[in-house]
């Protein structure tokens, strides 16, 4: 009898004073089939702070979805704290749901904007744990499919159709079966189910230059997320400590992008078993397998709004590895954080002292190309300026592990070359990590920009050749002429070799590097993002220059591209064959052949292109 009283005495005395951490596991479970219509329970969270406050919870009924997913949501109204004032708030996910000491979910789906009652769906913890300890592979879709050239619009707008995740619970009235009466509400309960949508995930964006964190904001906003301007936790005088280990109600983060800017989402702990964490209910974007940074958060107020309402957070240090992000919960491991990508980017200016900048980025086909993008953009637009002319000359590397090293060397100016510089270094970064045959691990990333406001860009005129009738077999001289920004003519000679067994009629095409590298895949009838990774690096160490002019000298004569090589001037006979499978993905037609081809370095970014007709005379 004496050793029982010693054990409750000790168990309730960990419990007042909040150390959760031989207790996690212990969190007795109430099944979906127990949760009924009437009962009241509790939710945790943190409502401002650090400190972790209770607040009302009555159940209204339970929705189950019969279709496909065979999902079930328990729909309850909330009371307590600032929640009649505030209705459910962003940030709130995950808020973990006790009736009778046992745990039946957490706060996760709200009915979205202009509600008048705090009505909230509970994803039941049972489904939690299920979907986030599966082994079922990441969708093929979660990777950027980009169309069209590479820019920032571009980028976004792939990022918006490879993440088009965040729906209501139920499409149609016919999808659910209802257990409760929700008439209190002034809903029917079809349509609190297809209003219900997961809560909105606070999002801190510290160091970020207002129009790059408008667009960047954008983006996320239509996937669920509430944007913020913050800082770090803990960087401000008066913040509250944290309470202890990490427990139930605690507020959590998720980051991308660390270092000297910050990007994380910030939610709600549900669960913890051991050293496994359970949090918000929903997905971050239903990535699957990941390896994202899980960290401390700080909520420094409640932001109330009639539209919706925000927690205004701060992520704080890395407690652990974010290692499920699923449908029905994200989940991870307390420890040491997971390895990122290290960015070092130099910035030289003639304006003043050379600046370095050190990032972190996660590992992640999505994310890494976007936040490396953003970052890149950010760091130039903040300390160039962002509107009027300007140069960036781009120089660097990013190793690749196993798959050896990518170069960058290249320029861009014009009226806004940050946007072009930032799109050079992400473009083959996209292409690689979207490959879908190998993972490619990007080990570090390291770059020098060297600016001048001095708009470096020159303009193709005119190019001709003295000789009516070139010969083949001899070198023909082929004239260039190029006409500055500042008005000055530049011309530059080719010494062009004629083939020995050309004849007839030929063409030479005088491009920039963007303009030809365009004109080579329309051509090919393939996406820059093709082929294999070796073929990749590859083709983009190889690239077209801005401050160079190609020339190519041409023939009429059919090949064909085969798994994104190029086979020129081929047989009939193998054309035949080729011609007969032309529906497969790794075969293309070629139309041309080149006889030749020289580059034309310039200092200027060289914009335009010509063409031109020869007539060769046979030896």
């Amino acid at each position: 009898m004496l050793l029982l009283r010693l054990t409750f005495t000790v168990v309730l005395s960990a419990l007042a004073l909040g150390t959760w951490g031989n207790l996690r596991a212990a969190t007795p479970i109430m099944p979906i089939d127990e949760v009924r219509p009437g009962m009241s329970g509790v939710g945790r969270t943190v409502f401002t702070g650090t400190r972790v406050e209770e607040f009302g919870v009555e159940i209204l009924g339970v929705l189950e979805n019969v279709m496909a997913p065979r999902r079930n949501l328990i729909v309850a109204r909330l009371e307590g704290g600032p929640l009649a004032d505030t209705g459910v708030i962003a940030g709130m996910s995950g808020s973990p749901v006790y009736i009778d000491g046992q745990l039946i979910g957490a706060v996760s789906y709200s009915l979205g904007s202009f509600s008048k009652e705090p009505i909230a769906g509970i994803t039941p913890i049972q489904e939690m744990i299920d979907e986030t300890t599966s082994d079922a592979p990441r969708a093929a879709s979660a990777r950027l499919e980009l169309n069209g050239p590479f820019t920032h619009e571009n980028l976004l707008a792939a990022f918006r159709r490879a993440l088009n995740w965040n729906q209501s619970f139920a499409a149609r009235a016919n999808d659910l079966q209802v257990v409760g009466r929700f008439g209190a509400t002034g809903l029917g309960a079809s349509e609190i189910g297809m209003m219900l949508r997961p809560i909105a995930t606070p999002l801190a964006m510290a160091g970020f230059e207002p129009d790059i964190a408008g667009v960047l904001g954008a983006a996320f906003r239509e996937q669920g997320f509430f944007p913020t301007a913050g800082a770090p936790a803990g960087t401000r005088p008066g913040e509250m400590p944290f309470d202890g280990p990490l427990k139930p109600g605690d507020a959590v983060g998720v980051t991308f992008v660390t270092g000297d800017l910050l990007m994380g989402g910030t939610g709600t702990v549900t669960h913890i078993d051991g050293d496994r964490v359970f949090a918000f209910g929903h997905p971050i974007y239903n990535l699957g397998p990941t390896q994202f940074p899980m960290t401390r958060a700080y909520v420094y107020t409640v932001l109330p709004s009639l539209f919706s309402s925000a927690k205004l957070t701060a992520t704080g240090e890395t407690i652990g590895t974010l290692l499920q992000d699923r449908a029905t919960a994200i989940s991870g491991e307390l420890g040491p954080g997971p390895a990122l990508i290290p960015v070092t980017m130099h910035l030289e200016s003639e304006r003043g002292a050379r600046r370095t900048f050190e990032f972190g980025i996660v590992k992640d086909r999505l994310f890494t190309p976007l936040m490396t993008h953003a970052a890149l953009l950010n760091t130039l637009t903040s300390y160039e300026r962002q509107f009027g002319s300007a140069t960036f000359v781009v120089q660097g590397s990013a190793s690749l592990g196993e798959h050896g090293t990518l170069t960058f060397q290249n320029i861009y100016s014009g009226d806004s070359p940050s946007n072009g510089a930032a799109a050079g270094v992400a473009a083959p970064l996209t292409a690689l990590l979207s490959n879908r045959d190998v993972d490619v691990s990007i080990v570090s990333l390291d770059l020098t920009f060297s600016a001048t406001e001095d708009p470096q860009i020159a303009t193709l005129e005119r190019v001709w050749v003295d000789e009516t009738r070139p010969r083949a077999g001899r070198v023909t001289p082929l004239k260039v002429l190029l006409h500055t920004f500042r008005g000055e003519d530049i011309l530059e000679t080719v010494p062009m070799q004629i083939p020995p067994h050309a004849s007839g009629r030929l063409t030479v095409v005088v491009a920039d590097g963007q303009r030809l590298a365009q004109a080579e895949q329309r051509e090919a009838r393939i996406s820059p993002q093709t082929g294999t990774v070796n073929q990749l690096v590859r083709d983009w160490n190889r690239g077209r220059r801005n401050s160079s002019l190609y020339v190519r000298l041409v023939d009429s004569e059919a090949g064909a591209i085969v798994s994104g090589e190029r086979l020129p001037s081929l047989p009939p006979s193998v054309l035949a064959v080729f011609r007969a499978n032309l529906s497969g993905e790794s075969i293309g037609p070629l139309n041309t052949a080149t006889l030749g081809e020289w580059e034309i370095e310039t200092e200027h970014v060289v914009l335009g292109t010509r063409t031109l007709t020869l007539s060769v005379s046979p030896r």
